[in-house]
């Protein structure tokens, strides 16, 4: 049931997309990009929900999300799965929309091959979901992922984040949710980072 209900969220916030939608610059998106603001300083663990058959990456892991670094245009969100530290989410307010990367590095700090993808909200979605069609770069990092793939990040406070990644139409689908009643112990700074 859920992934059919993430399924139609994603083909509906895409066909929007392609018929106008308003750039997420005012209303509903105000109001997720302050849900978001509210998070700061605080960290989540989280619980896979679905992932693609024999995709283990986080299954029966420990998964934190720390929402560690704010400012009034950019939240940088760690992603912490057991002690692998080699995942931020970046969300950017832009003239656009509000645009999220991956940034992905190595224990040395370096960027990996496969980093910063993502991409921009096409419409305002709503003050609780925000959809993030790939762009360009995408494409370009990860064969395969052509113009269907999608991430819908939902926040609904004091109750759950949730993180889903998407190729629409196709059984390719990934969801964690975190758990936002009870903060948990920051990690340690993600790979690449200087406090």
């Amino acid at each position: 049931m859920a992934r059919i209900l993430i399924r139609g969220i994603a083909a509906g916030l895409i066909l929007a997309a392609g018929t106008g939608g308003t750039a997420a610059s005012t209303g509903d998106a105000d109001d997720w990009w302050r849900a978001l603001q509210a998070l700061c300083g605080n960290a989540y663990a989280g619980t896979l929900i679905r992932a693609p058959e024999g995709d283990d990456t986080f299954r029966d892991r420990h998964v934190v999300m720390h929402v560690r670094d704010c400012s009034a245009t950019r939240v940088r969100i760690p992603l912490v799965v057991d002690d692998d530290r080699s995942r931020t989410w970046v969300f950017t307010r832009t003239p656009s929309g509000i645009e999220l990367k991956h940034d992905h590095r190595h224990a040395d700090g370096t960027p990996d091959a496969v980093t910063m993808y993502g991409g921009t909200t096409s419409n305002a979605g709503n003050a609780e979901t925000q959809m993030f069609p790939a762009d360009a770069h995408t494409r370009d990092v990860i064969p395969g992922s052509g113009l269907r793939s999608a991430w819908l990040v939902e926040i609904h406070p004091d109750a759950r984040f949730v993180y889903a990644a998407n190729r629409v139409g196709t059984d390719r689908g990934f969801q964690v949710d975190f758990d936002l009643a009870r903060p948990v112990p920051a990690p340690e700074a993600p790979w690449g980072w200087v406090d």
